[in-house]
């Protein structure tokens, strides 16, 4: 737009001849043009020419929009509340403005903006039901957010009675029922039933509901299909079939939205810190909030090429990549909170890579490798992964540099009993099940001088599990609750646990080497799946590889007998963890860094070769439809001994209604030939 035609803009606008629909229409030319400050000042002169104009709200409302995208946040605020001063029911400004509020730090302001525009709403139109869910949807993420977790339940409960289908909706709603320890995850009786809500589990919820890889994988196919449709995968950024320039240094970029103050920062910032930046160019393409904190700050003084990407479209941050010829794109999110995975759907690299953010498989036809470790993923397991399998010493990096108070923590200041013996567990509520629960009383039954330390994960929470605890016939003072502290704060304090024990099947991950750090043993079963071999991969590395379990009733006996009979046994495995420390291959991140790196050079060959995998994604429908119609909670799938032939099973009866070709994985040739036979024998 020219500047003519702007100022001609603002004289009509001063002498009120400039109607809304053309105001909107000029602005809307002056930001598309690059002039957003020229719209907003056109939208301010109109405002204040028109002040007994009945839309007036709108053109607030509007110009908020332009001032929040131009980063003026108190005075998007301002023309917010000044739109709702004229119109309160508009709820487009009651969803903004607690939006806003919360972005300045104004959560609880937010939230009764949005209960606000709820009860406002009395007609019932598309608009009216559209803009209440919306800010029931906000209110329930931000309550969860501030570990409310009850009131989000409600408000997300009232949201499925608007619409049962709402896959994100549902989403939020099993994983606020996992994170309050409610079991089941679906109430008998209400309108969700438990097969609905399943089928629209979260990825990263599956993880924790159950050790069924099978389902795991197909729940992650059945994601992608929905997050990145196949419409949004073709674009000018894609690159799959891009040559590597084997001259150069291999250009590696990271996409994260953890790269900072979060448990994956803390595991990966030494790892930039080693890498060879003499044959490696390392890109850090960063999706997370706002923020600037000492991991983030580590990052960033080692990574030369730091990108933005928060407020980037997936068209333009793959676009990006693109430019920045990434050989080898990593995606340290995966099926996480914040991911991206509409940037690798675009293929901006010609490898991509699902490492260390998500235990397990992506399930999507465009990432090419995982990075796993002999035990995490070990041989034979591959046809659990859409992904190859790339294996390193262990699969998890760790930081040497950790940061630990100085000032030893007693018992006493942590609400412990100096003469018991202390189990603990600092996993996240969601990753206990009903099973682990009824585990962890067992141990406390055979140990009846302990007491368990948990996280303090909030009291609605903590007392549903000391009530679980009287129906199991334990003393509910004998669970202990820890209250979440920095990090330099929490590490000082593991060393008051005598042992660690684990959750299945989503065990402990950098909390299990948090422990090991502060040398505290940690006790697990491995499962099968990803995240229930962790912890197992994890303790080996530290070299206690008689604490990884087989079986449920291995781990209870062994909890059991480290904290009766076995307390030489257990203060031995606590010396050994003090020896290995600079030693092991947990904490070597020297070695797992040339390890990794000489994965990429590997991943390099492999296409210059033509050779680059293709994921393998046959049948997945099939196999979620069979998942999601099993009932987990009724009994632990974890701890069949036949997993694939119980499989198996369940896919041959799927195949007498709809035949499956052979897929690789659980379903083989030799178990569809004879159906097909037999069909054919009918037939003639």
């Amino acid at each position: 737009m020219s500047n003519a035609a702007f100022l001609a803009a603002i004289e009509k606008t001063t002498q009120k001849a400039l109607p809304l629909d053309q105001l909107i229409n000029e602005t809307q030319k002056l930001s598309g043009t690059g002039d957003p400050a020229l719209a907003r000042q056109l939208y301010q002169v109109w405002i204040s020419f028109n002040a007994d104009h009945p839309l007036l709200f709108i053109a607030r409302f509007n110009c908020s929009t332009l001032m929040q995208a131009m980063g003026d946040e108190a005075g998007a605020e301002a023309e917010l509340t000044a739109a709702l001063a004229q119109n309160p029911d508009f709820a487009p400004a009651r969803i903004n403005l607690g939006t806003a509020m919360e972005r300045r730090g104004r959560a609880g302001d937010g939230v009764e903006q949005w209960r606000q525009g709820i009860e406002r709403m009395a007609a019932v139109t598309g608009d009216a039901i559209n803009y209440k869910t919306t800010l029931l949807k906000q209110m329930a993420r931000v309550l969860s957010d501030g570990q409310q977790l009850d009131a989000a339940e409600i408000a997300l409960i009232q949201c499925l009675d608007i619409s049962i289908d709402q896959r994100d909706v549902c989403e939020q709603y099993a994983a606020a029922r996992l994170a309050q320890c409610k079991w089941p995850m679906a109430p008998e009786g209400g309108k969700v039933t438990r097969k609905h809500l399943l089928s629209r589990l979260h990825p990263l919820s599956m993880c924790a509901f159950s050790d069924d890889p099978m389902l795991q994988l197909s729940s992650g196919y059945r994601y992608v299909n929905h997050a990145a449709p196949l419409e949004t995968r073709l674009t000018r950024a894609d690159r799959r079939d891009a040559q590597m320039d084997p001259k150069r240094k291999l250009r590696i970029g990271y996409v994260s939205s953890d790269l900072r103050h979060h448990a994956v920062g803390y595991l990966i910032v030494n790892l930039f810190e080693e890498h060879d930046l003499e044959e490696f160019d390392i890109y850090a393409y960063y999706c997370g909030i706002p923020t600037s904190d000492p991991i983030q700050d580590r990052i960033k003084s080692c990574v030369a090429n730091w990108r933005d990407i928060r407020n980037v479209s997936d068209d333009a941050a793959a676009a990006m990549i693109a430019e920045d010829e990434i050989d080898i794109l990593i995606d340290v999110n995966g099926h996480t909170r914040d991911a991206r995975i509409g940037i690798f759907a675009r293929h901006p690299a010609p490898v991509q890579v699902n490492w260390l953010g998500y235990p397990g498989t992506m399930g999507t036809p465009f990432h090419h490798y995982l990075v796993g470790d002999n035990f995490v993923t070990p041989e034979g397991s591959e046809h659990y992964y859409s992904e190859n399998i790339l294996r390193l010493p262990c699969y998890q990096p760790n930081d040497r540099n950790r940061i630990v108070v100085e000032d030893k923590p007693t018992r006493a200041a942590n609400g412990l009993p100096d003469d018991k013996f202390v189990f603990c567990c600092f996993n996240a509520a969601h990753k206990i099940t009903r099973f682990v629960f009824a585990r962890w009383m067992e141990i406390l039954k055979g140990s009846p001088d302990s007491v368990l330390w948990l996280l303090d994960y909030n009291a609605d929470t903590n007392q549903r599990l000391r009530e679980r605890a009287a129906e199991a016939g334990i003393d509910p003072a004998r669970l202990i609750f820890a209250p979440k502290l920095q990090n330099a704060y929490h590490l000082a304090r593991y060393p008051l646990a005598d042992l660690v024990i684990d959750t299945a099947p989503y065990g402990a991950h950098t909390t299990a080497s948090d422990a090991m750090w502060m040398g505290v043993p940690v006790l697990t079963w491995a499962g099968r799946s990803f995240a229930a071999r962790v912890c197992g991969s994890l303790v080996r590395s530290a070299g206690l590889p008689e604490l990884v379990c087989d079986s449920a009733d291995a781990f209870i006996a062994k909890a059991i007998a480290l904290s009766t009979g076995e307390r030489l046994t257990l203060a031995a495995l606590r010396q050994r963890l003090a020896d290995n420390r600079d030693t092991c291959a947990l904490f070597d991140i020297a070695r797992l860094t040339r390890s990794l790196e000489d994965l990429y050079r590997q991943m390099r060959a492999t296409h210059l070769a033509g050779l680059t995998p293709k994921p393998n994604l046959t049948n997945l429908d099939a196999y979620f439809d069979i998942g999601v119609a099993i009932d987990h909670e009724a009994r632990e799938i974890g701890q069949l001994t036949d997993y694939e032939g119980f499989w198996r099973d369940l896919l041959a009866k799927r195949h007498m209604a709809l035949p499956l070709p052979a897929d690789g994985r659980i379903w083989r040739e030799e178990d569809a030939a004879p159906m097909v036979k037999a069909k054919l024998t009918r037939a003639a």
